[in-house]
């Protein structure tokens, strides 16, 4: 762990210029511009943010004022971010794959009297609805969009040749408490709500990593997640408090492994489902037979010499075969550099992260919400317990209320939710967050998630099953991709599967089908290779708990569907809408 040099500012106002003064010469941030990477020092990066914050000050932007970004995971946003701050404004991101009505909803809710657009295509979102704003004074783009719509780097230029000692002034007005970040939930079911996070909350979660050494000074943070996810904001920021390099993700999702192997990073914040999908391209080239094996030693050396202790001649002989053949291999699909990675955002498999420990990648897993400004419980490197969410982060309490859930203090902790008093009294009692997750906590502190509160599914035999262990395991199939099971009042579970064409149409192509999903969902050996998935995932559990019939979707679930969430978290209730009538047909002729 990292010992702390100084205090962090109170604000996000300051610490772009806090940052500059302690690391001006230290790479900051690391992008791709006409396919080279590019860095950008400390101090240059505050530079942009202060002159991002003049030209907003020269358009009359006042303290408290909300200012959207609408784009993907890059550069650019960091400094208009900054910029934002400095100048006094809040921050509200909005999901880059939004539709018209979406941005729209956001944008009249935050009251917001700008907003930052990636593309001419999120302009035209924007435009799209721009007579239902009456607060929106201002739109401007990061990639040139035409001569009518203002750039930000235009926006930079004008406000790097005025007087920022109004900067300065304007920064010195910003409070602790005041609020820094709304950010709208993706929101599994209704309308998003906004969580309004105050300076302090989220310079809280700037320093809960600093203090556990996620990152340190040296590190590579590569940042993929969106950053209008609370989680993503968390990996963007918190380099900026030890003088850490954060890495932007060149160009989406597919960029992701060919980025980890060209930036070579040390911190990896991530969701279940990177890890997932390397796994089972990894697992997919080992017979399964031999997985476990290798899995039992791999940890088992890699503790004996964390400790210093001494291993057996034979173990360490399929050790060192394991490192040279498999272990090796599958750190070098992350760079060969990862000192952690943690794994958050959704559940994650025990044997998932068991597997990328063995093979020397240290996959940690944390739990966060948008509520706590991404900063929950955590499993320690040093202190770590597979199938858990870890301990407290510093300077929080967590507890179990009588209905089994989830209740976390600290000073992460949101200020409630923006314009929604109910909704903040709702969760928000007697200083406690109300999480909404069914959790037990062990007598050693680790906290474990049993499911949320609104998935529990009572089955016409009144038994109470939580879906979401059974669908994690069932992911961990090279052939499953989506699993969302139904049940509720009903005799038996059922579930919808979505197939993995990573792994599958390969597969096809050995066996002579056709490489289609809608082909291959009705394809009977596609079934047999599903069904043996789901009664391996079945056997680790009670019958009433068991999957008993299944139907396969002739695609993926899509966030265009509104089925999952930007972070791939489901949405139940949309799921077992739009596929009511093939859920239904599994309960023809057996309601017994």
């Amino acid at each position: 762990m990292e010992q702390c040099e100084s205090p962090l500012p109170l604000t996000l106002a300051e610490l772009p210029r806090h940052a500059a003064e302690r690391f001006a010469d230290r790479t900051a941030a690391r992008h791709k511009a006409d396919g080279q990477w590019v860095d950008v020092r400390y101090d240059r990066l505050a530079d942009e943010a202060t002159a991002i914050a003049a030209g907003l000050l020269a358009l009359g932007l006042q303290l408290g004022d909300r200012v959207c970004v609408l784009a993907e995971t890059r550069y650019e946003w960091l400094p208009v971010e900054l910029g934002i701050a400095s100048a006094g404004g809040v921050t509200v991101p909005i999901y880059p794959s939004s539709s018209p009505e979406e941005c729209a909803w956001v944008l009249a809710d935050s009251q917001a009297i700008a907003v930052v657009c990636e593309t001419a295509a999120q302009v035209a979102k924007v435009e799209a609805v721009r007579g239902q704003l009456p607060d929106l004074a201002h739109v401007f783009v990061i990639e040139p969009a035409g001569a009518d719509v203002p750039t930000v780097e235009q926006l930079r230029a004008r406000g790097a040749e005025l007087d920022h000692d109004a900067v300065a002034e304007r920064t010195a007005l910003v409070r602790a408490e005041d609020p820094a970040l709304i950010v709208y939930t993706s929101g599994t079911t209704g309308p998003s709500k906004g969580c309004v996070l105050s300076n302090s909350n989220v310079m809280a979660n700037v320093d809960i990593n600093r203090m556990l050494g996620i990152p340190q000074r040296d590190d590579v943070v590569y940042v993929f997640l969106p950053l209008a996810h609370i989680y993503g904001q968390g990996a963007s920021l918190s380099p900026l408090g030890v003088g850490a390099a954060a890495v932007f993700c060149s160009a989406g999702v597919t960029a992701i492994v060919p980025d980890l192997m060209e930036t070579s990073p040390t911190v990896l914040p991530s969701v279940p489902r990177v890890f997932e999908k390397i796994y089972a391209a990894v697992s997919a080239q080992v017979p399964a037979e031999q997985i476990g094996p290798l899995v039992r030693v791999g940890l088992a050396v890699r503790d004996a010499d964390r400790v210093g202790a001494e291993v057996d001649a034979g173990t360490r002989a399929v050790f060192d075969k394991a490192e040279a053949e498999l272990f090796g291999n599958i750190r070098n699909v992350f760079g060969g550099r990862l000192r952690v990675a943690v794994s958050g955002a959704a559940p994650i498999a025990q044997e998932i992260l068991e597997f990328f420990n063995a093979a020397g990648v240290p996959v940690v897993e944390g739990w966060g919400m948008s509520e706590t400004t991404a900063s929950g419980t955590i499993n320690r490197l040093d202190d770590q317990r597979f199938g858990t969410i870890g301990k407290p982060v510093p300077g929080s309490d967590i507890r179990i209320a009588e209905d089994g859930e989830l209740l976390i203090r600290g000073r992460q902790v949101f200020q409630g939710y923006w314009r929604n008093q109910e909704a903040t009294d709702e969760v928000l009692v007697d200083g406690w967050l109300h999480t909404g997750d069914l959790a037990a906590i062990d007598d050693e502190g680790y906290a474990t998630i049993v499911g949320r509160k609104k998935d529990i599914i009572i089955t016409a035999g009144g038994k109470n099953i939580a879906p979401a262990n059974l669908e994690n395991d069932l992911r961990q199939s090279p052939w499953v991709s989506q699993v969302v099971i139904y049940g509720d009042r009903r005799p038996y579970l059922v579930a919808v599967i979505t197939l993995d064409a990573e792994r599958l149409l390969p597969w096809a192509r050995e066996q002579g089908l056709p490489e289609d999903l809608a082909a291959l969902s009705g394809e009977p050996r596609v079934r047999e290779l599903v069904q043996a998935a789901v009664d391996a995932a079945n056997s680790r559990y009670a019958r009433a708990g068991q999957i008993k019939k299944f139907v396969l979707l002739d695609r993926d679930l899509t966030q265009d569907a509104g089925e999952v969430t930007p972070t791939m978290k489901l949405r139940r209730s949309v799921v077992h809408r739009m596929h009511a009538d093939a859920l239904g047909a599994l309960y023809e002729n057996t309601e017994n």
